[in-house]
């Protein structure tokens, strides 16, 4: 039977909702293809024309196939296979006659919604997928039932959604974890934004003008003030000229600190990022999970962090680092390239031969700074070969990176070995869920100088330029630069509400669902008392609850169902009879209204008027060809006034 236009527009529904946010993954001829098959089938149904001949549809379906392993080297894995599946879904469209073409689409369609979720966990994303869910459950319905409404199959669509939403939270909360999390697959081609193992001029101040979320951070205790929040990342120590680089170890042995105090602990989630190092304030200590310092005191992980991260830290806020430095570390500390920058190397000389000690020079260097007058700005003027030159001593105008990379040159042409660290300054403080949020548009760079007995130093030149920066944040600084990202402008106090609103929304959201691992069940497990509890029992309990929700919503389904079935006269004449038997007059099963009622009368012959205008008023309402209102109401009166 062929299937009526509502079915099919329905179905093409389906389809562009489950796939429309797909498009932005697949190339770009995979959503043409997609949405030409669409439009296609759309055109024919509109037209009652022929679906296109088979032959057709196995050519295209072919090409496409071809083009994908073209373009993926494959048709297995997550990339390839979404989009292969993607791309059959809508080409089944173009073939789909029956019932069970339809019901075929449908089951594609629930299933490509679960790929949505390799790509984005959000919020949005998981209401826009409940709402495509509603249309497809609504067009099922169409399927099994053509005449009801769409205001019908949109309310028994939800409220088919409310029932399942008991057995999905038993799932949730009693499922076994998994170790590690379920949707983060490894991609290479996510377009994350976030700090590289790199820095050039510009690099920096180009992630400032990001307002994407870097990581969170609960603390345990009392903060640490916003001017001590340098949260440590890649380490740089290798400079062509242009470019900082992440540096070669030249030393085996583990990195040290030393004389600790100021201890502070808090929790860390890290948003993906596609790279390996994590984030701690200078310098952690302790790690909740498992990763690796390395000798200049960088978190590493073995994999790129491609989905939500959580640990706990520990860090030491007053510490020695490295006091008993390697010398050949020492040595490839103060490593330059020849031939460039001769005035930097100038000025560091003429501070050298000034001085007695690193520490008077790394001292005078950050005072140049504030002596000369340097900007703060995103916008810094281009830089040629000599680009530190140009920048000390022509424009004077720059970001983090450019003060942290020309300090760095200067105290290596001084002789003192340095090197830059990369990370994020500062944290903005969401008082209505008492945590920390960390933003790319706080990244930062700063310097560390090794100086003799004390061990690795930090210093910061930005501070000395624009010590607002990082007391109060990038938007103190800037607050009427229109570069800025929108959210990170504060200025507005309902924006700024909204905003902590909004991100302590997706804040609870990742930490209660996206991250409910297992050792967030076993904390809820023990609160719950089933701290010993094994997966054998874990599983027998769900499967026990499941039973016993399905059983009530059985219960509840069959006694609407006996109610929907039993009218108004019914159960007046059924009150009837109860009336009669606790006098000993007992209908039986098949007993009919008037054999009841002969009988009732010989036993009961004073009632015997009430017996029979009562059985007359029911047999009319309950068998009559149009049930009359009226008389409704004068069987619900002689039964109320019935008395034995």
């Amino acid at each position: 039977m062929k299937l009526p236009n509502r079915i099919i527009f329905g179905l093409l529904l389906c389809v562009l909702m489950v796939s429309a946010p797909h498009a932005e993954h697949m190339p770009i001829w995979v959503s043409a293809l997609c949405a030409t098959a669409l439009a296609w089938r759309a055109y024919i149904a509109r037209g009652n024309l022929q679906l296109p001949r088979r032959w057709l549809l196995i050519l295209i379906t072919a090409g496409g196939a071809l083009g994908l392993i073209v373009e993926f080297h494959t048709l297995f894995g997550q990339e390839a296979g979404v989009t292969l599946l993607v791309m059959l879904t809508s080409l089944k469209l173009l073939e789909t006659r029956s019932s069970r073409d339809a019901i075929l689409v449908i089951f594609l369609s629930s299933f490509i919604i679960i790929t949505n979720f390799f790509y984005s966990q959000s919020i949005p994303t998981a209401l826009f997928m409940l709402a495509t869910l509603l249309v497809i459950v609504s067009t099922w319905l169409h399927l099994q039932s053509a005449a009801l409404p769409v205001k019908a199959r949109a309310r028994i669509a939800g409220l088919l959604l409310a029932q399942s939403l008991p057995l999905m939270l038993v799932l949730f909360v009693l499922f076994p974890r998994v170790q590690g999390p379920l949707w983060g697959m490894p991609r290479s081609d996510l377009g994350r934004t976030g700090l590289s193992e790199s820095m050039s001029p510009g690099s920096i101040s180009k992630l400032s003008l990001s307002d994407e979320i870097a990581f969170r951070v609960t603390f345990k205790g009392i903060p640490p003030m916003r001017d001590l929040m340098y949260w440590r990342g890649p380490v740089l120590a290798d400079y062509d000229g242009q470019t900082w680089t992440a540096g070669r170890t030249a030393t085996g042995t583990s990195p040290q600190l030393d004389d600790l105090s100021a201890p502070v602990d808090y929790t860390v989630m890290l948003e993906p990022n596609d790279r390996r190092s994590l984030f701690a304030l200078e310098m952690p200590t302790r790690v909740s999970i498992p990763v690796k310092m390395t000798y200049d005191f960088q978190l590493r992980v073995r994999d790129p962090v491609t989905s939500r991260l959580r640990y706990d830290v520990r860090s030491q806020l007053v510490y020695r680092a490295n006091a008993q430095e390697e010398p050949i570390q020492l040595r490839y500390a103060t490593l330059l390239p020849r031939g460039i920058n001769p005035r930097a190397r100038e000025l560091a000389e003429g501070w050298r031969s000034a001085y007695a000690n690193d520490e008077t020079i790394m001292l005078a260097a950050l005072h140049y700074f504030t002596q000369q007058k340097f900007g703060y700005t995103l916008e810094p003027p281009p830089v040629g070969v000599n680009g530190i030159d140009d920048f000390l001593f022509v424009t004077r105008q720059g970001f983090c990176e450019h003060y942290a990379g020309a300090f760095v040159f200067l105290m290596r042409a001084a002789g003192i070995p340095a090197r830059v660290v990369t990370g994020y300054q500062g944290a903005e403080f969401n008082e209505l869920g008492d945590y920390f949020i960390v933003r790319q548009s706080d990244a930062h760079a700063w310097a560390e100088v090794w100086l003799q007995g004390r061990g690795w130093v930090r210093a910061d030149p930005t501070a000395q330029v624009s010590p607002a920066r990082i007391q109060t944040g990038l938007t103190a600084v800037m607050r009427d630069n229109a570069a800025l990202p929108l959210l990170a402008r504060t200025s507005s106090p309902w924006l700024l509400k909204l905003r902590f609103n909004l991100d302590l929304i997706a804040y609870r959201w990742n930490l209660w669902v996206l991250g409910y691992d297992n050792e967030r069940q076993f904390a809820l497990l023990t609160r719950l008392g089933l701290a010993d509890i094994g997966w054998s029992k874990l599983v027998l309990y769900m499967a026990g609850l499941l039973a016993l929700l399905i059983g009530l919503f059985a219960f509840l389904m069959l006694r609407r169902l006996y109610a929907h079935h039993t009218d108004e006269a019914v159960r007046l004449y059924r009150k009837f009879c109860r009336k009669l038997a606790r006098t000993g007059v007992i209908r039986a099963a098949h007993e009919g209204p008037q054999d009841f009622a002969a009988r009732a009368s010989l036993a009961r012959p004073r009632q015997s008027p009430a017996i029979t205008n009562i059985t007359g008023l029911y047999i009319a309402l309950r068998y009559g060809a149009e049930p009359d209102p009226e008389m409704l109401k004068a069987l619900r009166h002689a039964v109320g006034a019935f008395k034995l």
